[in-house]
């Protein structure tokens, strides 16, 4: 008896791990790390304009953050899929791309967004998380994004802030090459629209126009062109209201180089290299006298 009752609790903790495994096949958590170290000096101070409304250039000095990023997903047995993430980061942080000195991170854990997706399309929820998709100003609570034959909808809503509940919404269609994307914003200060109009007249060249009605503002038109030839990419706009900007980039390899200039003759130029190993080299200098160099890491 006593050898049966033993085969029997063999053949029940066994099952029991075969059923934990079986429920855990739908369910995936996964950890990646970041950190970046270098140098800046003159980048705007994004931290200081902040708290006192106008712009600050922070001096010189270095930079060293890391940072741990949590991706939790899952389905439900009616095949809804939902995720959600949460970050912890640490040190000072510069915004490379917009020459920025972003400051000091809190250190602390901080809650991402949290998804379910399904052939209804997908629901996100994330407190002031969330991009106005017209403004790019991260205000939004909850969006809503779907596909309705060949255009694809998404509305995003400011739920919390009672003093400015922005709504915005966005259509995209895209048939034969030509693009088509439609944005607004419903805000307390207006409504604002944007059409934008893309054009692939081949496989190196794309012809793009757009027109832009911001709340209380005039209407600008902007047209441009684009064209990308053996790693080299150069790209042209200008706009009714006397703005136009030319961006010159090269790609070889691991190795990226960039430049641009706008209308008043302020240029950034940027330098990017793949180290292997999940490390990248990267600097950057602007009409300013802005510059920064730097390595990140990826984990």
């Amino acid at each position: 008896n006593s050898t049966r009752n033993f085969k029997m609790k063999k053949l029940l903790i066994a099952t029991t791990a075969l059923v934990a495994t079986a429920g855990m096949a739908a369910a995936d958590v996964t950890i990646t790390g970041h950190a970046a170290a270098g140098f800046h000096s003159g980048l705007d101070n994004v931290a200081t304009a902040a708290s006192t409304n106008s712009t600050d250039i922070a001096g010189d000095g270095i930079y060293s953050n890391a940072g741990v990023d949590f991706t939790m997903s899952g389905a439900t047995d009616n095949g809804i899929s939902f995720s959600a993430t949460l970050n912890i980061d640490a040190g000072e942080e510069v915004d490379t791309g917009d020459f920025e000195y972003d400051g000091a991170d809190g250190g602390t854990a901080g809650l991402g967004a949290v998804s379910m997706s399904g052939a209804f399309g997908t629901l996100t929820f994330d407190n002031n998380g969330i991009d106005n998709l017209y403004s790019d100003a991260t205000t939004h609570d909850v969006s809503y994004a779907t596909t309705v034959g060949a255009i694809g909808l998404t509305v995003g809503y400011d739920v919390t802030a009672a003093s400015a509940n922005a709504t915005s919404a966005q259509a995209t269609y895209s048939a034969s090459g030509m693009a088509f994307t439609l944005t607004g914003s419903e805000a307390p200060g207006g409504t604002s629209t944007t059409l934008a109009v893309s054009y692939a007249l081949n496989d190196t060249v794309t012809i793009t126009a757009d027109t832009d009605s911001a709340a209380g503002g005039a209407s600008v038109q902007t047209v441009g062109a684009s064209t990308t030839l053996n790693g080299v990419s150069v790209s042209v706009e200008s706009a009714n209201n006397s703005t136009w900007d030319v961006d010159l980039g090269y790609t070889a390899g691991g190795f990226a180089l960039t430049y641009g200039v706008d209308e008043t003759d302020a240029w950034t130029a940027t330098a990017t290299a793949a180290l292997g190993g999940g490390a990248t080299f990267s600097a950057g200098v602007d009409s300013s006298d802005a510059t920064y160099a730097g390595v990140s890491f990826a984990f």
